[in-house]
């Protein structure tokens, strides 16, 4: 094993199992072209945004934000505030969560084990997504605080630096070869901070970005959508770390498709999450197009097991309109062809 990508064998806080995270080889074409997925589930938290949520941290006390003791806040979906938490008791901070109800439930439990105070922007009874609004809750809780720092992820350029290593992990790996990135966006930070250094080691990779149906990166129209962690829904505003010079593509996922997707890689022995799922999609969609011996990674940011009761559970796929079996025996067919069975 290449000693720079092997995990250390004892660590003294968790957070230094950060990175060095695996690439598997989903599938092949005949004429050579891999589709290799970045597993980010393997991080502590089951999530890549672990490593901007540590960054994140880190630079906040190099510049003096975070006295002994302070309080972290962060409007999240759910991963970031995971990793928050993480880093936060480590380190021996407080850490608010300002959440809502679209975030997946086992995510919110698991933030609130892990000693965050969760505030809701949003009352019971309703999953709609209220991104803008936990913005400005977790801004005006933070306001005119010394102890306290709004990390701000949607606008703090320490969630792009915290992707470089992704970069580095995916160059050493491939001994320099890669011709195609594809992941989500969300904040913008795990793909253009990927890509930015990508771009540095590897000039010649394209980037594929994917949002949501429904999301505004790419253009309208704007509309509800179950993807969670990613996109910007109706009335939030682009991401400060979206850099377009970075994408050179983008394209837009349903939630039946990406869905789909999930269900069908579960059959293959892999639990992805939602957005994973749209990701994956894609990538699968333009292999069989690509130069003969071509390689392209999708970014999985997170696993399936948060998901079990909404993008695995038929019952809730089914009251939102979302269960498809056609749309999955499709994804089935592509990948029995691709994976030669």
């Amino acid at each position: 094993m290449n000693e720079a990508l092997a995990r250390p064998a004892v660590v003294t806080r968790l957070s230094e199992l950060i990175g060095r995270t695996p690439l598997l080889e989903l599938c092949r074409t005949a004429t050579g072209s891999r589709l290799l997925l970045k597993l980010e589930m393997f991080n502590p938290t089951g999530s890549a945004k672990i490593r901007m949520a540590r960054q994140m941290v880190l630079d906040a006390e190099r510049r003096g934000e975070l006295p002994p003791g302070g309080r972290i806040v962060e409007s999240t979906s759910g991963n970031t505030g995971l990793g928050l938490a993480v880093v936060a008791a480590e380190r021996g901070y407080a850490f608010t969560a300002v959440v809502d109800h679209h975030a997946c439930a086992d995510k919110l439990r698991a933030m609130r084990a892990l000693g965050a105070e969760l505030v809701y922007v949003t009352d019971g009874g309703t999953d709609d997504l209220a991104t803008a609004a936990r913005e400005e809750l977790a801004e005006r809780l933070a306001h005119g605080r010394d102890d306290t720092v709004f990390t701000e992820q949607h606008n703090n350029p320490s969630n792009g630096t915290g992707y470089a290593s992704v970069a580095h992990e995916l160059h050493e790996a491939l001994d320099g070869r890669l011709d195609v990135l594809v992941a989500a966006v969300g904040t913008g930070g795990s793909l253009c901070g990927t890509a930015r250094e990508l771009r540095r080691l590897l000039p010649g990779v394209r980037t594929v970005g994917v949002e949501p149906e429904g999301s505004t990166a790419f253009g309208p129209p704007a509309h509800d959508y179950y993807q969670s962690g990613t996109g910007t829904p109706a009335g939030a505003p682009l991401g400060a770390l979206v850099d377009f010079g970075l994408i050179d593509e983008g394209v837009k996922i349903g939630d039946v498709a990406a869905f789909a997707t999930c269900r069908a890689v579960a059959r293959t022995g892999l639990l992805i999450g939602g957005s994973a799922g749209g990701v994956v999609h894609e990538a699968l969609r333009r292999l069989p197009a690509l130069p003969p011996g071509s390689v392209v990674v999708a970014l999985v940011n997170d696993g399936g097991e948060k998901y079990l009761d909404t993008v695995f559970d038929d019952d809730w796929m089914a009251a939102r309109g979302l269960l498809a079996p056609a749309a999955e025996r499709a994804v089935d067919e592509v990948l029995a062809k691709l994976r030669g069975r």
